[in-house]
């Protein structure tokens, strides 16, 4: 057929083409799409090609990030890309405000030093159900968080109480105190919930009104919740599928999950190194 089609090629040169080996390099190809492949599913399929070789690196899997690059193209692979912010939180006009402790500088020092609040919306076919969290700035450690019907006080006060009990955390003073920083939601601004950080020897934090910035980490890692979990795997029936599966994606987000903030480590091994001393860790 090559031939006919004034092709001039030799029958021995067909059949060493057909009896040639596979090169190390594609065979090497075909292990390594096999890894990659495997730590895509085994992240909740949204890791892009930096974070897969990030974790392939942790693995002992020797392979450059191009390479990692180039088999993900060819797999059909890609990150998840996150898309619009939707506001969830209403400011309340009579509602006293705590001050802005923070001015967007969204970073610490220790663990229990900041933390940063938020809560977001899920559609479900029972309705919509809110889900708070709470998060340490320190290494990105979703602390608390909590899931219900109704958007009152209760909702962002259960997820405080259960980074606090988490936490175990002791009330302290001076610089060491903790601040929880939040936006103008009605939510935040409310009395039973400003004396509740006080009772607990906490300090308050409200960012400025309708700007997203002052807020930046929590609205942050809201929009990872909503696009790694929520719209990828919907749609969702009520508020018991949505409180199990946030329940394994916290899980996953704090023990598992790479973060660039963290050096590329799990938010729990960050915390671990710092708490056995290991600064030299931390700071490559």
């Amino acid at each position: 057929m090559l031939t006919e089609f004034g092709i001039k090629i030799a029958p021995s040169t067909y059949y060493a083409a057909r009896s040639r080996p596979t090169s190390r390099r594609a065979f090497r190809d075909e292990e390594l799409m096999k890894e990659i492949r495997r730590a895509y599913d085994e992240n909740y399929q949204v890791y892009g090609a930096r974070k897969i070789w990030r974790q392939l690196t942790r693995e002992g899997v020797e392979v450059g990030r191009g390479r990692v690059e180039r088999l993900m193209r060819r797999l059909g692979l890609a990150g998840a890309v996150r898309g619009k912010t939707v506001r969830t939180t209403i400011q309340d006009p009579g509602g006293v405000r705590a001050a802005d402790l923070v001015n967007r500088q969204f970073a610490a020092g220790a663990p229990n030093r900041l933390w940063v609040a938020d809560f977001t919306y899920v559609a479900t076919w029972a309705g919509t159900v809110y889900v708070a969290f709470a998060i340490d700035v320190f290494s990105r450690k979703i602390v608390g968080w909590r899931a219900s019907t109704s958007k009152e006080t209760d909702l962002v006060l259960d997820a405080i109480d259960r980074g606090l009990s988490h936490r175990d955390y002791r009330r302290v003073d001076g610089e060491d105190k903790l601040i929880h920083h939040s936006d103008a939601g009605s939510q935040y601004t409310s009395f039973r919930f400003t004396q509740h950080l006080v009772d607990s020897g906490i300090n308050a934090s409200i960012g400025t009104v309708g700007d997203a910035y002052d807020n930046a980490l929590a609205e942050s890692t809201i929009g990872l919740y909503k696009t790694e979990l929520i719209k990828p795997q919907g749609p969702w029936h009520n508020k018991n599928e949505v409180e199990i599966a946030t329940a394994a994606w916290v899980e996953w987000y704090n023990d598992q999950r790479l973060h660039e903030a963290c050096g590329y480590r799990p938010p729990t091994e960050f915390e671990t190194l710092y708490e056995l001393g290991d600064l030299t860790s931390l700071v490559a």
